[in-house]
């Protein structure tokens, strides 16, 4: 049975989650406040450890989200839930796209995709800030508002920031810098 639920719950967000991985995240905060498979801390894990592997982020992500839930055949399952929208969606898009590709409405809906994707990833950008940088649960708890933010966590996300603006180096050096930071620090 939860094999089944991993496979809707996957295929729901591959269905909508238009604009790539980071617009998955949404659904994602849903499927773990619908079904605790796994916890805000899981999730954060899950984007650093999909941002740093190889391959579509989204998919790491399901990997990761089943592998967590059921094991390598959770992983395989949710996996094939998150992709398989997509391969239906090609394939009837190709074959739309070959008989109306000049029309100006097809034109026009790949148009009006672009702000629902941006939408999308913004609201992924604002969701991962908000559990990077922010500590709602002690600040519930304590009341302070110096308990609101996590200082360490802000300190990091900024010193990072200055230094991919100013040395223009690789993203991966500023990752492994994250993760060796995370590891000694115990972020």
């Amino acid at each position: 049975m939860i094999f089944i639920q991993l496979f809707i719950e996957f295929f729901k967000a591959g269905l909508f989650a238009v604009g790539g991985g980071l617009a998955t995240l949404p659904f994602l905060y849903d499927i773990m406040n619908e079904t605790h498979w796994f916890t805000v801390r899981d999730l954060t894990n899950l984007i650093a450890v999909s941002e740093c592997t190889p391959g579509p982020l989204g998919v790491n992500m399901a990997t990761y989200v089943g592998n967590l839930t059921k094991g390598p055949a959770g992983g395989i399952i949710a996996t094939i839930g998150l992709v398989t929208p997509s391969v239906i969606i090609i394939i009837l898009v190709a074959n739309f796209l070959q008989k109306f590709k000049d029309a100006k409405i097809v034109q026009n809906i790949f148009y009006g995709l672009r702000p629902a994707s941006t939408a999308l990833i913004t609201c992924a950008m604002c969701l991962v800030a908000k559990t990077a940088f922010l500590r709602l649960d002690l600040f519930h708890k304590t009341g302070q508002w110096l308990d609101l933010l996590n200082w360490q966590h802000l300190l990091l996300g900024v010193l990072l920031w200055i230094g991919l603006v100013k040395f223009k180096k690789h993203p991966v050096i500023y990752i492994g810098i994250a993760a060796v930071c995370g590891i000694a620090f115990q972020l």
